[in-house]
């Protein structure tokens, strides 16, 4: 009942199959109200939503750590971080797996190399499945490493990207693979856009991803860090948070 007395829906109608709740039930649990947040421009970053988790807010690396183990020695400046080459890949200090996750990316404005030697990095979810980050504006490479590729499996479904030392936006729907013992009963699939571009919609994982080889699935936690890639490039990263996502009626 809503706090006015009146009935919000129906306890006549039939049960929805393979749950307990009639079609139109207004004793169903009601959505969490959430504040959405603000569009980022190429000025400034926007707002995450209100029951976002904040990763990156353009003020430190407090939540991240070496993937090597140690500080992250990438340095922050500008409201933004920016690969330090040679110092390695970071990752979050927090764990996490199906979500949803925002962030923002730039290659230098300077452009050097071409191919896979032009603004290169990777965004690896739970550590291990990545995200290509690259300069492929008006710079060819192989389908399967292009900007916002699966890396080594699947093409951008389109090459959305601005010019080099833009600000560019992704914004990702993960859903961790699930496994019981050595076997995966889930795999993972990922949806990706690019600037508001859809680059792939629920798009299934051949397992892990990697270079130059075909690789299956390895059993792993239900929950692993954000990587961000050295790759050697002068990448930028701002505005990163993601959104732990679970079932409707898992409260």
């Amino acid at each position: 009942m809503a706090p006015d007395g009146k009935n919000l829906g129906y306890d006549d109608t039939p049960i929805l199959p393979g749950t307990s709740w009639h079609v139109h039930d207004g004793n169903r649990p009601q959505p969490a109200i959430v504040t959405p947040g603000t569009e980022s421009s190429q000025a400034a970053p926007g707002a995450a939503p209100s029951d976002a988790v904040v990763l990156f807010d353009g003020t430190c690396l407090c939540g991240w750590e070496a993937k090597k183990g140690g500080e992250a020695g990438w340095k922050v400046e500008g409201g933004y971080m920016e690969v330090v080459p040679g110092t390695g890949s970071i990752q979050t200090k927090q764990q996490f797996g199906s979500c949803q996750l925002h962030l923002e990316f730039a290659s230098p404005e300077v452009v050097k190399g071409d191919s896979q030697g032009r603004g290169n990095s990777g965004v690896f979810l739970m550590g291990r499945y990545e995200i290509q980050v690259l300069d492929c504006y008006d710079n060819p490479t192989y389908p399967d490493g292009t900007t916002g590729a699966i890396y080594g499996q699947y093409p951008p479904l389109v090459n959305a990207c601005r010019k080099p030392g833009e600000w560019q936006m992704y914004d990702i729907v993960w859903e961790a693979p699930q496994f019981e013992g050595d076997k995966v009963v889930k795999p993972a699939y990922v949806t990706v856009f690019l600037n508001g571009i859809v680059l792939h919609n629920r798009k299934e994982l051949r397992g892990w991803t990697s270079h130059r080889v075909v690789t299956e699935y390895e059993a792993h936690p239900a929950e692993g860090p954000l990587e961000l890639q050295d790759h050697g490039d002068l990448v930028r990263f701002r505005n990163i948070w993601y959104r732990p996502l679970k079932d409707y009626d898992a409260g």
